[in-house]
């Protein structure tokens, strides 16, 4: 007869409590599952939320467990209400919505809360933490409506919550009560390294700066420091610390101190209810990072399910910044004594750091900036307290050749060590899907066990234990050509085209030893693009290369109908072509006219035989809709018509439009000009966006708002109307010659990198001057697809006068 199973209830959704439920999973069915939830959403990555704010995953992404997973392992979820009180005596769970559950072993995982400044105007809107999908959302919304943003802390929660809202367009400044950001985690040197990156990204500080007050109405207004001056905000994020949520425990009767106490087997002082997570305090320690938990998770997952193991007994505590473009990472001791020595090297060209500390010649710390490939290893070595060698120095430290092999001490490594923090996945659960499932590569990994899913800081070490397992069995990535057709990359195909003087795209085949003599639809477009961008002069375009849309210089349609899109420079038109597009609309009965994002009007439903009487008697130039090239010049009214616009933005989007429309592009290309900072242009989700302010304009680039969302990154601010045109043609003629083909500039931006980017269009003036020449010359060979199509049939050339923007008397 079947044991019944023991009634194990979780209050607490968080990572610690699910992390722990499923290392039970793994290790026995004994138990009926129950889980209570606060949060109305399943598990997810809470580390994952700078990334949600930051606009490059979604809420989906970041989830862990979905609710199909709750069903398919009989978990009965409760979402949405919280553990009130436990009674010990009767062995039951009370939630907040009144309901009893019994258990027979019950977990605490009720995590922590952001710590708000006891500070007068502390409850004014406009004030929020940044711990939960609520304050992530809460923040999103702030940013649409709301301009100037501080965040009290420097740590590292208030340094992903500044990066998060400046990338959605907010001015943001950090308040950090220290004189060094992340005194916690770095010492002096990388502090410093750190401010000065985020300050070229677009943070503000105010260092060593205590907050008296928060000012203002109902809503928050600003902040008042202790020396009396004030910094006007409107938006507030709490980021000084986090505290245990302890009420559960204290409401039980169950003993606290600065959070729940527990042995090394992570029991409580109440029998049958354990802990685990940030809501603990073990040994005097209460740890408010992840790899802790899942440690934690681990033992008492083992120690629940009657598996024998060794007693909790503390955790080395290592960080890694989650933001992008910053690579910071800490582990053990980082700050100078007299009693340690000190290993330490820093590049102020590559702007990396690094510092390893010994006690009597073990490693006990380390930090590092810019380059943290050696983090994982690091954080074991820091761990385990290894001794140092000459080799492993050599290794580490970069000098000599050195034969320290990495993946050595993966041998000695426990099982039960985790491996990825983000997901609590060990090096023992690594090995068994590898050898139990016959996995051969990271990515089957990742899909199995979610190890290197969340942050990706772990991919070395669970490469250095797929090779371990496998040896020589590693499926390595072969190397992949732009399509089938060849094996030949983008960057090996144009360096060809240039040593071997190729003009067409048959040549380029034939030459370069395509499998496919005639190539496919993919490689086509692109070596014909990549000719046209080498050859500007000599390149005759191979309409036959050309996807279907630009061959016909419109849009196709599913009912095989066209849109035709005239262009409107900047979004602005006049009466008189407003009248023309209605009139030729009703003569060849176009289906609708939409007005599209881009500030323009489709012609949707133009049959293929009128597509060029319809241009003809337009007599304006293509939208471009259908193109690889600029397709819109996006612009608020700016300061010729707007009481906030510092810039004339309608002016400078239709200057911009003119000059750079026509030019083949890697992909479709659009531009947004602000008149000011309040953006209504939307320049945080365009190609290039451009903001005016009072001393000048400011670029960004890289954004996109399609199925790939990314907020553009700032690059450089200039202070004349010719500097601005001299950088946006730098940075495309740059990207044309650098981009992979369809590779949009969001794409490109994080493959090259911002600061490689800037270092050749901004830094280096000289290159910069070259890359517009290079585009002028580019311009100079072209014209209107439809009006040299209308010239080869009518033997004539149609001129057209395009939108003048002037300013209101």
């Amino acid at each position: 007869m079947n044991q019944p199973k023991e009634r194990l209830v979780v209050i607490g959704n968080g990572m610690a409590g699910i992390g722990t439920v499923e290392q039970i999973l793994k290790l026995s069915t004994r138990f009926d599952i129950t889980v209570i939830g606060a949060e109305p959403y399943p598990n997810y990555n809470r580390i994952m939320l700078s990334y949600v704010l930051e606009g490059s995953k979604t809420i989906d992404d970041i989830v862990l467990n979905d609710l199909t997973w709750y069903e398919d392992h009989n978990i009965t979820l409760h979402k949405g209400t919280a553990g009130a009180r436990i009674d010990t005596e009767a062995r039951v769970v009370v939630t907040s919505d009144g309901a009893h559950i019994p258990y027979d072993k019950a977990i605490i995982a009720t995590g922590s809360s952001s710590f708000m400044l006891p500070v007068p105007g502390h409850d004014k809107q406009g004030v929020v933490g940044f711990r939960d999908i609520a304050d992530c959302n809460l923040m999103l919304e702030a940013a649409r409506s709301y301009r100037k943003a501080a965040v009290i802390g420097g740590g590292l929660l208030g340094l992903e919550a500044a990066k998060g809202l400046v990338q959605l367009g907010m001015e943001v400044t950090v308040v950090h009560l220290m004189e060094d950001l992340m005194e916690r985690q770095l010492d002096p040197q990388a502090a410093a390294m750190l401010k000065a990156e985020l300050e070229r990204q677009g943070i503000r500080f105010r260092m060593g700066t205590q907050t008296k007050e928060l000012i203002g109405g109902e809503r928050v207004q600003g902040l008042r420091f202790a020396d009396d001056s004030v910094l006007e905000a409107d938006f507030v994020v709490m980021a000084v610390g986090i505290k245990p949520n302890l009420g559960v425990a204290r409401d039980s009767g169950i003993a606290t101190g600065r959070g729940i106490v527990v042995d090394d087997f992570m029991q409580t002082s109440a029998p049958h209810i354990y802990a685990v997570g940030e809501c603990v305090e073990h040994r005097n320690v209460c740890y408010g990072l992840v790899a802790p938990l899942f440690e934690q998770g681990l033992v008492l997952a083992k120690h629940l399910c009657g598996v024998a193991t060794e007693p909790y007994e503390g955790s080395v505590v290592a960080t890694k910044l989650k933001i992008s473009g910053v690579d910071v990472f800490s582990a053990g001791e980082f700050l100078d004594h007299p009693e340690l020595a000190v290993l330490s090297r820093k590049d102020d060209w590559k702007r990396t750091y690094r510092k390893i500390l010994l006690r009597d010649n073990r490693i006990v710390g380390a930090v590092l900036f810019g380059d943290v490939s050696d983090a994982a290893e690091l954080q074991k070595l820091v761990k385990q307290q290894t001794l140092m060698t000459d080799e492993l120095y050599a290794s580490l430290m970069g000098t000599g050749c050195g034969s320290h092999k990495k993946t050595s001490s993966i041998d000695t490594m426990p099982d039960d060590e985790i491996v990825c923090g983000c997901n609590g996945v060990t090096k023992g659960a690594i090995v068994d899907v590898i050898t139990g499932q016959g996995l051969t590569s990271v990515d089957e990994i990742k899909a199995c066990t979610g190890a290197t899913r969340s942050c990706g800081g772990c991919k070395p070490v669970v490469e250095q234990i797929l090779q371990y397992v496998l040896g020589d069995g590693v499926t390595s990535s072969a190397k992949q050509g732009i399509c089938g057709c060849t094996s030949l990359s983008r960057d090996e195909i144009v360096a060809e085209i240039q040593a071997k003087g190729l003009q067409t795209t048959k040549e380029v085949m034939n030459v370069l030893g395509w499998t496919q003599p005639e190539g496919c639809s993919k490689c086509r477009p692109a070596v014909n693009y990549y000719l046209g961008m080498l050859h500007p002069e000599t390149h005759e375009d191979e309409k036959e290369s050309r996807f279907v849309n630009e061959r016909m210089n419109a849009n196709i349609q599913k009912d095989g109908t066209y849109t035709v899109v005239p262009r409107m420079y900047g979004g602005v038109t006049t009466p008189a072509d407003l009248k023309k597009i209605a009139d030729i609309s009703v003569k060849y009965d176009v289906k609708v006219i939409k007005v599209t994002g881009g500030q323009r009007l489709d012609l949707i439903g133009v049959k293929k035989e009128d597509l060029p009487l319809v241009w003809a008697e337009l007599d304006m130039p293509s939208g471009y809709a259908y193109a690889k090239s600029l397709r819109t010049v996006k612009t608020c009214v700016g300061s010729q018509f707007c009481r906030f616009g510092t810039q004339d933005s309608m002016a400078m989007g239709a200057l911009l439009e003119r000059k750079f429309e026509r030019l083949d592009l890697p992909a479709k290309f659009k531009i947004a000009v602000n008149g000011c900072p309040r953006n209504c242009a939307e320049a945080c989700t365009k190609d290039i966006g451009i903001v005016g302010n009072d001393g000048g304009w400011e670029i960004f680039i890289g954004g996109n708002g399609g199925v790939k969302a990314r907020l553009a990154d700032s690059l450089c601010k200039v202070k004349t109307d010719e500097e601005l045109i001299e950088l946006c043609g730098a940075i495309m003629q740059h990207y044309r010659e650098t981009a992979n083909y369809l590779e949009r500039t969001s794409e490109w931006v994080e493959r090259l990198g911002l600061e490689a980017i800037r270092a050749v269009v901004v830094d280096n003036q000289q290159e910069r001057k070259a890359l517009m020449a290079r585009i002028e010359l580019a311009l100079a060979q072209v014209e209107e697809p439809w009006k040299k199509a209308l010239r080869d049939e009518q033997g004539q050339s149609k001129l057209f006068t395009g939108i003048e923007v002037h300013a209101q008397p």
